[in-house]
């Protein structure tokens, strides 16, 4: 008996596979250039910082002996200290001596007011005019304080003076405020502005100048 042979016209692969999809990420380019923008601002930041970091460094370094400049008020000259209906008349002249030891260190002054006070209310000034200090160097400024100035002395204050003038010796604070600029060889730097207190000075009132008064040395503060 012969079999019965079946013919196939084609040929069957099963059931049709759809063709790949293909999906576009938005965004990926602008995420890649703000990550990269953060990236090149925050080299930019610490690359700032560590040159900022740097500098101070170096200030510190060479400057660091800058706070062993010493100022003295080495003699003082009050003739006149009187406190009648709230106005303060007085004359008051003192010398002020800077000592600079840095052997490679010079020192611009380029702006010096002074300031006297007594009970922390100003009753005097004085601009004084600027120089430049060199190395190892000694340098005596005179202030002068001379007029009257209108000044409130009420309760302990007005006690304070009135044993004083028995006394005749004068509680007296001067103060330097001072713009300067440190040199070294040919390099300056930017400009610094310290101030210099030289409080509680025990000043006498007599016609002629009195050397090596009491707590005579001043504090520069940066």
């Amino acid at each position: 008996m012969a079999e019965k042979q079946v013919h196939l016209n084609g040929a069957s692969y099963g059931p049709s596979i759809p063709p790949p999809q293909h999906y576009h990420r938005r965004g990926r380019g602008s995420d890649c250039g703000c990550c990269c923008f953060l990236a090149f601002l925050l080299k930019v930041v610490i690359t700032v910082a560590m040159l900022i970091g740097l500098f101070i460094l170096i200030i510190w370094l060479i400057f660091r002996p800058i706070n062993k400049v010493e100022f003295h008020v080495t003699d003082v000259a009050l003739t006149q200290f009187n406190y009648t209906n709230n106005m303060l008349q007085f004359n008051l002249a003192a010398n002020i001596s800077i000592r600079n030891p840095n052997k490679k260190i010079g020192i611009y002054y380029d702006r010096i007011e002074a300031r006297a006070f007594y009970e922390d209310q100003r009753f005097g000034y004085d601009a004084l005019t600027p120089f430049y200090q060199g190395h190892k160097n000694t340098s005596v400024l005179n202030v002068v304080f001379k007029g009257q100035q209108a000044v409130t002395l009420q309760g302990e204050e007005l006690t304070q003076f009135n044993q004083e003038r028995t006394s005749g010796l004068y509680s007296i604070a001067l103060e330097l405020s001072l713009r300067i600029r440190f040199k070294l060889g040919k390099v300056k730097t930017a400009r610094f502005k310290p101030k210099v207190e030289c409080d509680d000075l025990k000043i006498p009132l007599n016609g002629s100048p009195v050397a090596g008064i009491s707590n005579n040395k001043c504090e520069i503060k940066f």
